[in-house]
């Protein structure tokens, strides 16, 4: 068995709960890799939601799903994920297959715009709520900046009081390098 890396891991879990014709999350676009994974595998008859606060963020995933024939199953916000119960059209509530959140800054971006602790939890509550039995959730967490450090403890505070008849919750990092490298949080519904 070889070990899996952290992104390659979160893809693995999202792979394990999203099909074609699913509905699915991504909470932080960033430059669209995600999003665009997740509109390929929910294909033409499912449906992504992709949130983040910056015109930049929105402007390069909206290209990356353009040139490679994607958009038409993607509705992208302009703003905070916690906006995601609100935003997102209540006859897919309940529905969420997979989520997934890359926590921190846009790569290549202004590195003061970070995502906050408040607004995750608020996201991942929402979300939650919104999916359907057995449907994941993933927060890949960059933790290598003071913000981030701030948003790993009180996130790892959070989902370690998640009820366990509600959700399983588990904690993939590697223990033994340097420079705080990013770990995953997933959280699955029962």
């Amino acid at each position: 068995m070889k070990l899996k890396g952290i992104l390659p891991f979160a893809r693995q879990l999202i792979d394990a709960a999203v099909s074609e014709g699913d509905i699915a999350i991504d909470g932080t676009v960033g430059n669209g890799h995600d999003t665009l994974y997740l509109a390929k595998i929910v294909g033409d008859n499912g449906r992504v939601f992709g949130f983040d606060i910056q015109e930049q963020a929105i402007a390069n995933t909206k290209e990356r799903l353009t040139n490679e024939g994607f958009s038409d199953q993607v509705t992208l916000f302009q703003t905070s994920h916690d906006q995601a119960k609100s935003l997102i059209p209540s006859p897919y509530h309940g529905k969420i297959k997979g989520a997934i959140f890359n926590l921190g800054y846009l790569p290549g971006g202004n590195k003061e715009i970070v995502t906050t602790p408040v607004s995750t939890i608020s996201a991942v509550e929402q979300i939650i709520e919104m999916m359907a039995p057995e449907g994941i959730l993933v927060l890949v967490i960059y933790h290598g900046h003071p913000e981030g450090q701030i948003e790993r403890d009180q996130l790892l505070d959070y989902v370690t009081s998640l009820d366990q008849k509600l959700v399983h919750v588990l904690n993939y990092q590697f223990i033994n390098q340097t420079n705080n490298p990013p770990f995953i949080i997933a959280v699955e519904k029962r």
